[in-house]
């Protein structure tokens, strides 16, 4: 056989499908039809019915909870199913798996793909009877059986006032993009053209027109290579600051998410000397930041800067002074110059401008504002996702500001977990004063650090803080193997019906226990199927 008729990408994607069959097998939690019968752990509110919302109620229900989950849209797949059918990863699938049994076709899947797993995640684990869609939450408020968080104790929550539903956690998974943030360009009612924004290019028409898009961040780049794809005449960034830019090279990405102490050290020279000699190359003075890597989130692309090298896109760095009726004035500035400092005049014209400033951070108001205290508020939680005044709330996802790492199976699935233990386990739950100190600690800690304290990290950083705070209480370290791998189970046992916990090193334990007891109540009669957690 001939070298050029190896199938060299068939056996990738061979590979690949059989690493993700192996994850699936390795930490998908069991699915309600594999439980052993038995009253639910507790129950949990889960705001958002995105990817976060989803990954965090699978896993709940795996661990034996009733889960419920809320959210206003019409639809599942939070911000994915708001985007252009067009978008799709900017990194590698490896490194987007928000659930362990999600499975993809190929490393740089779209939109539709991965509402395709959102969706058969949601089925899988009966989420579609535990979701309330075209239902916004309004309020959240507390349940007069809440018991004193300063004594050990936890707040039991109500939805929009419905006090016949109980709540005992929350999992806030609104995520950071809301709505499409649109920004006044001056003069723009002078424009005689067409202004979208980046998330709204399904169905417009951009085949030999001018296409200037203002915003040179992650949702810039995908409205470049889009306008590029659909034929636009050398479509344009306008970016008023540098964003960095790392290749679509898993190994690369991962290699530079290993920075365990999330902001610049000597040694960050190193990555940003190599990212801008061969990564950028020619484009170095046209693109590459002169600012610190690990102080914002990269943007990881490869075609973008490849289009732009071969003329088929540009890329300028400046300020919109004003919209005039078929162009935008700008002014152009040289690498490392500030926004708004004085460089050449130049006149671009324009057919279509997309807006690409990204989405408006959902609000947090309907929680009680005492939640989040002074300075302990969003990023500046406690392990940067739970409340510093009551660990029953985690806002998976929703305190992110800016990382170098992934959307991950892997921390979703830790902090709920973690959010399981500290329900069932009281001796387990941080007090308010540990839990800002931990705060504290981190800001001390980075106190220099160029993207702040803990509005950056990378992905390796949150690993660390998830491994090591077990160990700042002997109470936890039972529980430790549950909270990172999922091994180990809760069982309702004895007259008070009781959660005690069962040591496993393997998730099958509960799922012989489930098998056995559908056999037993077989054999005396009972029914063929037994009703999961009783729901």
């Amino acid at each position: 056989m001939a070298v050029s008729d190896f199938d060299y990408f068939g056996i990738i994607s061979a590979v690949y499908q059989l690493i993700q069959i192996i994850i699936s097998w390795a930490f998908s939690p069991l699915p309600p039809q594999d439980h052993e019968q038995q009253k639910p752990l507790g129950r949990v509110a889960i705001i958002g019915a995105g990817i976060t919302g989803i990954s965090s109620a699978a896993h709940l229900i795996g661990a034996g909870f009733e889960v419920t989950i809320f959210d206003d849209a019409e639809t599942i797949g939070g911000i994915w199913s708001k985007v252009n059918k067009t978008s799709g990863l900017q990194i590698s699938s490896l490194m987007y798996r928000w659930f362990p049994a999600v499975k993809y076709t190929r490393g740089y899947p779209r939109r539709d793909e991965i509402l395709e797993n959102v969706k058969n995640i949601w089925k899988l684990y009966q989420l579609d009877q535990r979701t309330r869609l075209k239902t916004r939450v309004k309020s959240v408020t507390r349940h007069q059986s809440s018991t004193d968080p300063a004594k050990g104790g936890h707040s039991r929550w109500v939805i929009n006032g419905d006090q016949s539903e109980v709540y005992d956690g929350l999992v806030v998974a609104t995520g950071t993009c809301g709505k499409p943030k649109m920004i006044d360009l001056p003069n723009q009612e002078k424009f005689m053209g067409k202004i979208v924004h980046s998330s709204h290019l399904d169905g417009v028409e951009l085949k030999n027109k001018n296409v200037l898009i203002v915003g040179g961040g992650a949702s810039g780049i995908e409205a470049l290579e889009l306008a590029v794809a659909k034929g636009a005449k050398k479509p344009t960034i306008l970016a008023r600051s540098d964003k960095w830019i790392i290749p679509r090279l898993t190994l690369v990405d991962v290699a530079l998410s290993l920075n365990p102490l999330g902001r610049e050290t000597f040694l960050s020279k190193i990555p940003e000397f190599l990212l801008a000699k061969l990564h950028y190359r020619d484009l170095e003075e046209k693109m590459a930041p002169t600012g610190p890597f690990y102080a914002g989130t990269p943007i990881v692309n490869s075609s973008a800067l490849q289009d732009i090298r071969e003329g088929k896109a540009d890329y300028l760095r400046g300020d919109v002074l004003e919209l005039t009726s078929k162009s935008i004035r700008f002014n152009k500035r040289t690498r490392g110059t500030k926004p708004e400092s004085k460089g050449r005049e130049m006149n671009l014209d324009a057919d279509v401008i997309v807006i690409a400033t990204g989405f408006d951070v959902p609000s947090l108001d309907f929680l009680p504002k005492d939640l989040f205290p002074e300075d302990y508020q969003r990023p500046n939680l406690y392990l940067h996702h739970f409340s510093v005044k009551d660990t029953s709330v985690v806002c998976t996802n929703a305190a992110f500001v800016g990382a170098v790492g992934t959307v991950g199976h892997v921390h979703i699935g830790v902090y709920a977990r973690i959010l399981a233990m500290f329900l069932l386990e009281p001796s387990t739950r941080p007090s308010t004063k540990d839990a800002r100190l931990w705060v504290d600690f981190i800001r001390w800690f980075k106190a220099n650090a160029p993207g702040g304290a803990l509005s950056h990290f990378s992905y390796m950083e949150m690993c660390i803080w998830m491994v090591s705070f077990p160990f700042f209480r002997p109470s936890r370290l039972p529980y430790l193997f549950f909270c990172l791998f999922g091994l180990g189970y809760w069982h309702v046992e004895g007259p008070q019906d009781k959660a005690v916990f069962h040591w496993s090193v393997t998730k099958l334990i509960p799922h012989f226990r489930a098998k056995s007891s559908r056999i037993r109540k077989q054999r005396i009669g009972g029914p063929d199927a037994v009703k999961v957690n009783g729901a």
